[in-house]
């Protein structure tokens, strides 16, 4: 058993986390990660109100500690679907995206709730205002996560914001994460646990289609592509500081870095991208990935992810402890 401070704040067994994923992590992921012994957490994102009362009603019937993934910025277009959220008493809410006024205002609001907050920066900046907004909890998120993020790389940013919260809050590592040499190697920079997205993706319960199960099982680190082509057929104003992760592919190779004439072309292009979406046709649709592609060989249950993860990482720092008693000369 690893005791961490965030396992100990939200009385969890295990230092794991399943990244809110929009359209991958339902209420069925959420709920074995959370039996597991983890923090599952459903992924609303963009704020479907359909989605919210079937994954997140899920979720909550399970019972331990769950919770709930919100981008903030696209919840400020959407009213009544944050009290929506709120209905259902999630033990966590996980806050990402968001500028300084909106993760003071929803870190308020789900604190006023009752709820643990976590709150996913990507730099210095955005770790002090978190931290000053009053987060329970901390998401360090680097760039080699899959989905979006921004530039600086997860194991400089780690001690960073480890050094700003100066241990009032526990510091997730989020970014580069998928086996347990990585929860080891998170906990021996200071982090209090990690949370992965790609590799619970590639669950038997989680909500990605089966081509795009399959291409995460074949797809390699070096076939992922950062990209705004996505954000740009779906019309959705991500600021220009972010771009996503995806696996590469037709759709990809033709539209990356062409985003003001997919703009302009966008009512011609977006209903057959839907469509493509529809049949899921994976040289077209989004397939948010992270640079742990090379260690994912394979489609297992969400619970085996966890327990593995933290077996292997058991393994890895009792070696490493053992080192340090005996050297070797």
């Amino acid at each position: 058993m690893i005791s961490t401070k965030l396992t100990e704040l939200l009385g969890i067994d295990h230092p794991v986390v399943c990244a809110p994923m929009g359209s991958v992590s339902g209420g069925s992921l959420t709920a074995a990660v959370t039996r597991a012994g983890g923090l599952g957490l459903v992924g609303v994102s963009y704020g479907d109100a359909a989605f919210i009362d079937e994954h997140v009603s899920q979720a909550a019937e399970t019972g331990g500690v769950w919770g709930v993934g919100c981008v903030m910025f696209t919840f400020d277009d959407r009213p009544g679907l944050w009290d929506k959220v709120l209905g259902y008493a999630p033990p966590v809410i996980a806050l990402s995206f968001g500028d300084a006024a909106q993760v003071h205002k929803y870190v308020a609001s789900a604190t006023d709730a009752g709820s643990h907050v976590v709150v996913q920066v990507h730099d210095p900046q955005q770790a002090a205002v978190a931290v000053q907004a009053g987060a329970s909890v901390l998401v360090a998120q680097g760039a080699e996560a899959g989905g979006h993020h921004k530039n600086q790389a997860t194991l400089p940013l780690i001690p960073v914001v480890l050094d700003i919260t100066e241990g009032r809050v526990p510091v997730v590592a989020a970014g580069g994460f998928a086996d347990g040499r990585g929860l080891a190697a998170a906990l021996a920079l200071g982090a209090d646990g990690v949370m992965m997205g790609t590799r619970f993706a590639a669950t038997e319960e989680s909500l990605a289609t089966a081509g795009f199960k399959s291409r995460l099982v074949s797809a390699r680190t070096a076939d992922t592509v950062n990209t705004r082509a996505f954000d740009v057929v779906r019309g959705i104003p991500w600021d220009d500081v972010y771009q996503a992760r995806s696996v590469s592919n037709d759709f990809t190779r033709t539209w990356t870095g062409r985003d003001v004439e997919l703009a302009g072309q966008r009512a011609i292009v977006e209903p057959e991208w839907i469509a493509a979406v529809a049949r899921d046709d994976t040289s077209q649709r989004a397939m948010f990935a992270g640079e742990v592609l090379d260690l994912i060989q394979n489609v297992r249950p969400a619970a085996q992810v966890v327990h593995d993860t933290v077996d292997e990482a058991e393994r890895v720092l009792t070696r490493l402890a053992r080192s340090l008693d005996h050297p070797t000369t």
